[in-house]
């Protein structure tokens, strides 16, 4: 399927990206600023779980736990029975973030979809190795499909991420291949421009000083940062970089890039290897920046729409 925009569309898009522009560019290059993002954002969600209880929502949270390894996890329930699941990273440089970033985002899920959600708080850099990020999302999807919650055994399980957490998803799938059974319960992936070559894909490599977001500049030393010690032939080793994995058995996925955002090869190029495995629909939206799915544009709904009609016609759901 191909999204088409309208004039108004693109221009709702120009408008709000000359309000990017004065915006500062998102970096990692010390420990502080993850640490003071992180602060903000915690203010910032003070009172989430009575937010989502007066819009029919209910939280709980457990341990995920395989191989004694412990992953915190928040569970988003609708006022009706689930007919789906969805394993959600959330996004954030692997430095920032938390499992109730994307209340948001989730509850449209849930209010559209009848799904349930299962974010995942995985322990973030420089605290932590990536490895050990990867290996806090494993546990979760390992937890989650061997049982872990019965209410949902038997329902469509689907795999979200965005960003970071894109690149955390896509590692999942691909460490999952190990467990067989376990990959085959997963109904589909949702990707939002995540990162799938911690070396550094041309459009990163080549990112300048004019990005909105990100700071193209730095790009490629904050992936350096991240995987310290390694030279780019290591980084580029699957599972770390998802793009030169062996993708046999994947499960169909719906990909978006913004033709303004750094890291546009990273999905353009993973969804020519994943189309030879399973079926992709992939959109490169034009004049969308990095996180464009958060912004209040036109172009973000019509995207939220086409995210939910794609897993109604996976549940044949009415439209």
């Amino acid at each position: 399927m191909t999204l088409a925009w309208d004039s108004e569309t693109l221009e709702d898009a120009r408008s709000f990206n000359r309000k990017l522009h004065w915006a500062p560019r998102f970096k990692i290059n010390n420990r502080v600023i993850p640490m003071l993002i992180q602060s903000l954002l915690r203010l910032s969600q003070f009172g989430a779980d009575g937010k989502l209880a007066r819009e029919g929502i209910s939280v709980t949270r457990y341990a995920a736990h395989t191989d004694g390894l412990r992953v915190p996890v928040r569970i988003l329930r609708g006022a009706s029975p689930a007919r789906g699941v969805l394993l959600d990273f959330h996004g954030g440089g692997w430095a920032i973030g938390n499992a109730a970033m994307n209340d948001q985002l989730n509850a449209g899920l849930i209010n559209a979809c009848q799904v349930a959600v299962v974010s995942v708080d995985y322990r973030l850099a420089p605290a932590a190795p990536l490895v050990a990020i990867m290996d806090d999302c494993l546990t979760a999807a390992r937890w989650l499909l061997d049982g872990g919650l019965p209410e949902f055994d038997g329902l469509p399980v689907y795999i979200l991420g965005e960003s970071a957490g894109g690149h955390l998803a896509a590692a999942t799938l691909l460490r999952l291949k190990r467990w067989p059974d376990l990959l085959r319960r997963i109904d589909g992936a949702i990707l939002y421009y995540g990162v799938y070559d911690l070396a550094g894909t041309p459009s990163v490599r080549q990112a300048g000083a004019d990005t909105l977001v990100l700071h193209g500049p730095s790009m490629l030393d904050s992936l350096r940062l991240l995987t310290p010690g390694l030279t780019d032939e290591q980084r580029r080793k699957a599972p770390l970089s998802p793009l030169y994995g062996d993708l046999s058995g994947m499960p169909p996925v719906l990909m978006f890039a913004g033709e303004r955002d750094p890291l546009r090869d990273d999905t353009t190029l993973m969804a020519e290897r994943w189309r030879a495995v399973a079926v992709v629909e992939c959109h490169l939206l034009p004049e969308a920046p990095h996180g464009f799915i958060r912004f209040p544009t036109r172009m973000a709904a019509q995207v939220r729409q086409r995210v939910y009609e794609w897993i109604r016609e996976r549940r044949l759901l009415p439209q």
